[in-house]
């Protein structure tokens, strides 16, 4: 876990989750992106696990804390909760076994069950070093990323190919809704003191009791 003063170096923590089936590969995405590391013996996760890892977007510093969530069944339970308070996910499936990219609707139910409304999902298409065993094609990918409304890539946490990318999307897409979220807000609020002031006025105070002795009389 990071520490008090590592947390100030950054403007804002975004969390998000990796979730799609076991052994798709969303351990080595993550450790790809946190710590540019890829394990050959990478164990199935048990329960969660997270990293960090700080990110510049425009004059910002944002600390992406990221989750990986166990793709087993029977851990399913566990890992509910944690979609709490995730402002993001990358939905990963793996390109060589189709039963995967099935249940990718099965994650997009959870993750409305369980998520925010405004989420920001890419789904992503691991493996994709393995071309040659491949049983879902990238246009397969791209369609239903088109019709579920989610942003689509595909990667090799492998030989390191468009991971950067695919969080980067995510995060930078999560900081333009936080950042008008934020403006709105601000807008609203500046709008709602000039409202007061334009309706509790001494002038019109005093127009109002000038017409009520007005009807009085």
């Amino acid at each position: 876990m990071a520490d008090s003063a590592y947390d100030e170096e950054c403007d804002y923590l975004f969390k998000a989750v990796l979730i799609g089936d076991s052994a798709v590969g969303k351990s080595n995405l993550l450790s790809r992106f946190a710590a540019d590391e890829f394990r050959l013996d990478s164990k199935p996760t048990i329960g969660v696990e997270f990293a960090y890892r700080n990110v510049k977007i425009g004059d910002k510093i944002i600390k992406a804390q990221i989750w990986d969530t166990a793709g087993q069944e029977r851990f399913r339970a566990i890992t509910s909760s944690y979609y709490r308070g995730a402002l993001g996910a990358l939905l990963v499936y793996d390109i060589t076994r189709r039963t995967t990219f099935a249940n990718v609707k099965k994650w997009m139910h959870e993750l409305r069950e369980y998520g925010n409304s405004d989420m920001v999902v890419v789904l992503v298409g691991n493996k994709s070093d393995l071309a040659q065993s491949r049983q879902v094609s990238e246009e397969e990918g791209r369609n239903l990323a088109e019709s579920e409304g989610l942003f689509f890539m595909e990667t090799s946490a492998l030989e390191n190919l468009n991971v950067e990318e695919a969080f980067l999307r995510m995060i930078t897409k999560i900081h333009e809704i936080t950042s008008k979220k934020y403006l709105d807000a601000k807008t609203n609020e500046t709008a709602n003191l000039h409202g007061g002031k334009e309706i509790i006025t001494i002038d019109e105070v005093t127009a109002t009791k000038h017409s009520n002795n007005c009807c009085y009389n």
